[in-house]
């Protein structure tokens, strides 16, 4: 699976963004779907996670309630959701694919996309 995100930028606080996740080379049903970031000088961190179906999600603690994981499988997309981003949500966004679903660490992920810088200035 070969994954390529896209949709970061420079925002303000309060404000939102929607980051993509294009697949290639598998059909992306098949696979469960998350979201991680890495601030500088931070480690990575689990931020979403999705099914193949779309039909269960998690979240971590720190965006419930603010950013929204879906994906479109006819599309072979998967999107992020962020809404009310907060200084602390900038980040470099990476997102991932493995084969079953309920992982949240980043090493049970086998397929990565290269990052999407998310920048919020307060």
């Amino acid at each position: 699976v070969q994954l390529q995100a896209s949709g970061g930028g420079l925002v303000q606080a309060g404000g939102s963004l929607r980051l993509s996740c294009a697949a290639s080379g598998r059909t992306l049903s098949n696979y469960a779907m998350g979201w991680f970031r890495q601030a500088p000088g931070k480690e990575r961190e689990f931020v979403a996670s999705i099914s193949g179906s779309g039909g269960g999600t998690n979240y971590a603690d720190s965006v419930k309630g603010r950013f929204t994981i879906s994906r479109d499988n006819a599309k072979n997309t998967l999107y992020l959701q962020m809404n009310s981003l907060k200084f602390e949500d900038t980040a470099v966004y990476f997102c991932a694919a493995r084969r079953r679903w309920g992982a949240t660490q980043g090493r049970q992920f086998d397929y990565w996309g290269q990052g999407t810088q998310v920048t919020v200035s307060s």
